[in-house]
């Protein structure tokens, strides 16, 4: 029997928090892009999770809830858009044949992330994760060209697509509204404190900037 989407949200919300006692602030330099998928979300909204909640901890968890919109999304278009299923299987057919596929098997906390750091000015990389993955698309054929006709149905049924997933993306975050307050008692008790220690250290590494103990400089 199919899992109502209150019951697949409920199952999401368990699973990020689980997950969340593993999570650590990030000790490398951070990105200057925002997360397309995280940036302005009404999901996020919905759940609490505020811009004053580290990415990581929301990536986590809206990753999560697109697993739903995406599996609903592909259960309508299998029943009710056949062209646009048509060229998915193609384009699924295409992506199997590629030898490299880094962004497959992720875990929900780093699906969607950059497959590479910032660049750093003046030091170039030898070779990216994201370089190598264009190239093993290249090697692959393109799919057929499609004709004016085609090209218009197409775009008729990609936008019952995206209606569906917003109308589902809405169904979502009045679910995610009765989930809010275990949610962010979560974060009070695992993300907040971890957050106030790095802050402590900081001002105190500001305070003191050099070690008392050292002997003075001559």
């Amino acid at each position: 029997m199919e899992r109502s989407i209150e019951t697949q949200v409920s199952q999401a919300v368990d699973a990020w928090l689980l997950w969340l006692p593993r999570w650590q602030p990030a000790t490398h330099r951070g990105r200057v892009a925002p997360c397309r998928r995280c940036f302005g979300s009404p999901v996020l909204s919905a759940a609490g999770l505020g811009a004053d909640v580290p990415h990581g901890v929301q990536h986590g968890l809206s990753t999560r809830v697109k697993t739903i919109v995406d599996r609903a999304v592909a259960e309508y278009t299998s029943l009710n858009l056949p062209m646009l299923q048509a060229e998915l299987d193609q384009q699924s057919a295409r992506n199997r044949a590629r030898t490299y596929r880094p962004t497959e098997g992720l875990d929900p906390e780093f699906e969607g992330l950059p497959l590479d750091p910032d660049p750093v000015p003046g030091a170039p990389f030898l070779f990216t994760i994201s370089g190598m993955a264009e190239e093993a698309a290249a090697s692959v054929p393109d799919l057929p060209p499609l004709s004016d006709e085609a090209k218009a149905a197409l775009r008729q049924e990609v936008g019952l697509a995206d209606d569906y997933a917003n109308m589902v993306g809405r169904e979502i975050c009045t679910i995610l509204l009765h989930h809010r307050l275990r949610i962010q008692n979560a974060v009070h008790e695992y993300v907040e404190p971890q957050i106030e220690a790095m802050l402590e250290e900081l001002t105190r590494s500001l305070d003191a900037p050099f070690d008392p103990y050292d002997p003075p400089s001559e």
